[in-house]
């Protein structure tokens, strides 16, 4: 009789630190996926504010989005350097 309820007890107790392990490990991967898929900024506010000292579309998006006193979006629609030339 003492024996089974010793089984019975440890079985209790195994069973939810058993299901707390899958549990840590089905979350893990995917916290590690999501880090390593982040991309570094490759870009940093330097004082730069005109289209012309761009060197890309994306570097201007960056500025006005990140850096103060750029002067790239007139109309204020979130697009940086419309009337500019494209092909930079």
């Amino acid at each position: 009789m003492k024996v089974l309820f010793s089984i019975l007890i440890v079985s209790f107790l195994c069973i939810p630190l058993s299901g707390f392990a899958k549990e840590t490990k089905s979350h893990a991967p995917k916290k590690y996926a999501e880090n390593k898929s982040k991309k570094p900024i490759k870009f940093k506010c330097d004082g730069r504010q005109h289209c012309s000292q761009m060197r890309s579309f994306k570097e201007a998006k960056y500025f006005i989005q990140h850096c103060p006193n750029t002067k790239m979006d007139g109309d204020n629609d979130g697009i940086p350097c419309e009337g500019y030339k494209k092909d930079r």
